[in-house]
């Protein structure tokens, strides 16, 4: 059931400069636009976390409809397998320099969870969306503890 889910993953990088029109100015605005779309996500309101990345977003907006379709529909098999959502964590943040930024949720379910990847572009006009990605592994975001 799992590798099912696992197989479906969303990456997109920037293609053209289509659908973006505004630039993200200070890093506590892409903390809040993140934070925003999870709780989306959360809410199994994909539609409504698009339509917040798409201002930020260049790649062509029939290209991000789609990939919105698609995410509606995985979501809604997402919560018939995984159960309800009930929080988020901020897993990590990385950075390359002071021109990318790649910011790591995780969306809690009863019985699993997704994580979020968001990645940040800055060019000389601004921040902009360069990828957004969702998938049900996280593997890469565990941790050694000693105990």
């Amino acid at each position: 059931m799992k590798r099912g889910i696992v197989g479906i993953l969303f990456t997109l990088m920037t293609m053209s400069l289509v659908a973006q029109e505004k630039y993200i100015e200070k890093r506590e605005e892409m903390i809040k636009l993140s934070e925003q779309v999870v709780e989306d996500f959360m809410k199994n309101d994909a539609p409504s976390g698009f339509d917040k990345l798409l201002p930020y977003w260049p790649l062509p907006e029939n290209e991000i409809l789609s990939l919105e379709e698609k995410t509606v529909k995985y979501l809604n098999i997402i919560k018939d397998r995984f159960g309800d959502p009930y929080g988020f964590v901020k897993v990590k943040t990385e950075k390359i320099g002071d021109f990318a930024i790649r910011d790591t949720y995780m969306v809690q379910y009863d019985f699993n969870a997704i994580r979020v990847i968001f990645t940040y572009y800055k060019n000389p006009k601004g921040w902009i969306v360069n990828a957004f990605k969702w998938d049900d592994t996280f593997k890469e975001e565990f941790v050694i503890v000693e105990e």
